[in-house]
């Protein structure tokens, strides 16, 4: 390999770096254990995984930018180079860390890092990869070699900060319980906090809105493509017909969330077996594109049928159905930032049911306890409201959690 080929990586990694703003960073940033030999980030595309790999260069390799590089396998040069030719390469040459990008896209990628750990002492890697990365055990055990990391859109408590430079603390389930009255007073004393909700419902979960607000639908819709056509041939082994398939289920659940699904007629209508229409739902849940409820806790061994499914978040609604409905967009928005704290369950009463304790009902204004009055830690999330009192909480407020 010639040098002159190479040093095109690393003019590109620096003028990425050089491009990077750094004034926000995500909640994941400060998590990271960056001094670990091996850390993976997966997430769905368009969430800032990126981002966050350049902001770290950018941050922490200002007076020895020579032992850091930056790549990406989506990048033509390795249609004839190999990953294991720049480790080389950079190594020797007095590297120390390198930061990949699309680790998915990279054939027998367990392989190859578990090869970079063993062969290059005190060498660091970081890698992104698809929100659907699987560890298959049998080819290289990165269990004990790595930390994985995973990169959730932004939560609301971001979005107001990318929006307005206002800064708030995330703050764990049972806090926000408990002291969510002071809390919202704290907020909105600083700023009209329910037009920047509506906002976030709309555009808000992909950091990339900024970019181009008004084609952003256009651009979320291209990253769905993206990801069903790009992305998941890399991680599954599935045939255009499965895709064109799992396209379809898609667009038949998302002008039906949420529901309690009949799955024989989604598998009639895709023509498809009730395993197969198990693990295409089970494929578009891992690229963040679904989010199923089910009454019990989920066995990833064993694919059974969803007690209810919504779409990931309130954007892809936005972007995949003409009329959002505001009772979905309001549950989906719950769902999709309460399941970071801990499984949601779909329960007997009540909207969801989270860590097996505490029971939520979702609604407007207008809500009322009467579907779950008499059941200790219920709580209702409540829209439309700046502030609330004892068990009844601002509907926003769960957007502070991450």
């Amino acid at each position: 390999m010639e040098n002159a080929s190479i040093e095109t990586l690393y003019e590109i990694s620096e003028r990425l770096v050089k491009s990077v703003k750094t004034d926000f960073t995500r909640y994941l940033y400060d998590k990271i254990n960056w001094d670990c030999d091996l850390i993976g980030i997966k997430g769905a595309r368009g969430v800032g995984k990126t981002t966050l790999m350049l902001q770290r260069i950018k941050q922490n390799f200002k007076n020895d930018p020579s032992k850091v590089l930056y790549v990406s396998l989506d990048n033509l040069w390795f249609a004839n180079h190999t990953l294991s030719q720049v480790v080389d390469y950079h190594y020797k040459n007095g590297g120390t860390h390198i930061f990949i990008d699309e680790i998915h896209k990279y054939p027998n990628w367990q392989t190859l890092l578990k090869n970079i750990v063993d062969e290059y002492p005190g060498f660091n890697v970081v890698y992104t990869g698809s929100s659907m990365l699987k560890i298959d055990y049998h080819k290289g055990d990165l269990s004990r070699r790595q930390i994985m990391y995973t990169l959730k859109g932004l939560s609301f408590r971001e979005f107001i900060e990318y929006e307005t430079e206002l800064k708030f603390q995330a703050v764990d389930l049972r806090t926000l319980l408990q002291t969510h009255s002071e809390m919202a007073l704290e907020i909105t004393e600083k700023l009209k906090i329910l037009p920047l909700f509506d906002k976030y419902l709309k555009y808000g979960y992909y950091p990339f809105y900024k970019k181009d607000l008004a084609g952003f639908p256009a651009r979320l819709q291209e990253t769905i493509k993206s990801i069903l056509n790009d992305d998941m041939p890399y991680v599954e082994d599935i045939t255009r017909a499965t895709k064109q398939k799992i396209m379809k289920m898609l667009m038949i659940i998302a002008e039906n969330v949420p529901q309690t699904p009949k799955m024989s007629d989604l598998y009639a209508a895709l023509e498809t077996s009730r395993e197969q229409g198990l693990k295409m739902l089970s494929f578009l849940e891992r690229a963040d594109l679904l989010a199923t409820l089910s009454a019990v806790a989920k066995n990833i061994k064993y694919l059974s049928k969803p007690d209810k499914i919504y779409l990931n978040n309130p954007n892809l609604m936005y972007a995949l159905t003409p009329n959002a409905n505001t009772g979905t967009l309001r549950e989906t928005f719950f769902l999709n930032q309460l399941s970071y704290v801990g499984e949601v369950n779909y329960p007997k009463q009540g909207d969801f049911l989270c860590q097996q304790k505490y029971l939520f009902e979702v609604g407007g204004h207008k809500k009322t306890f009467d579907q779950i009055k008499d059941i200790p830690d219920s709580y209702l999330a409540v829209d439309d409201i700046e502030t609330g009192r004892r068990n009844r909480i601002p509907l926003y407020m769960f957007g502070f959690l991450y």
